[in-house]
């Protein structure tokens, strides 16, 4: 921090929103930063990955990975988006509770590895493995998939499902999660 920035703790609109916010990956608190005069603040990223700012204009929403959210300014709303289907919540890839943020105001997200953004026209499908897609707006639909053919599912390394995300809306992929990162770290971490 840079210039004249105070900082307070506080549950950003009272304990029933700040559990819903601890639901979904977050802390119960939140810090605000407020700038008295010119100020610079920076932020880091939890994992080394991608931080996509993105302005959200009023009542626009993005869905996102539990843990994309890294800061915003004041306006936006941080809150659960449960996955209402069985099947999406188990495979795919992100559980049942997920992160909402809804404008105006800009956002700051935080992704795992190298982020690609697509913006896929309506009707347009992107399929991709589970687990890599980080955000979207809400105007896109997400859905799951079981991988074609048993040589496919039992030899492709993928698993057995795939994420299905369809237009209109923007998407984010992120190249690596972090449970990856960990399984292929694993074996060369020395035993006693």
């Amino acid at each position: 921090m840079k210039g004249n920035i105070t900082t307070e703790n506080t549950t950003e609109g009272g304990l029933k929103k700040g559990l819903g916010r601890m639901l979904s990956g977050e802390n119960l608190f939140m810090s605000r930063y407020t700038a008295n005069g010119a100020c610079e603040i920076a932020f880091a990223s939890s994992f080394p990955g991608t931080i996509v700012a993105t302005e959200l204009a009023k009542g626009e929403t993005l869905i996102c990975q539990k843990k994309a959210f890294m800061a915003s300014t004041q306006e936006v709303e941080l809150s659960m988006h449960f996955q209402k289907k069985l099947g999406k919540g188990l495979f795919g890839g992100e559980g049942f509770v997920m992160q909402k943020v809804t404008g105006p105001g800009m956002v700051f997200l935080e992704f795992d590895g190298h982020c690609v953004e697509y913006d896929l026209a309506p009707g347009e499908r992107l399929v991709c493995d589970t687990g890599v897609v980080a955000a979207m707006e809400e105007t896109c639909g997400f859905d799951i998939q079981s991988i074609k053919g048993l040589k496919n599912m039992m030899f492709g390394g993928e698993g057995l499902f795939e994420t299905v995300v369809s237009g209109p809306g923007k998407v984010w992929l992120q190249s690596m999660t972090i449970e990856q990162l960990a399984s292929l770290i694993v074996p060369y971490v020395p035993s006693k």
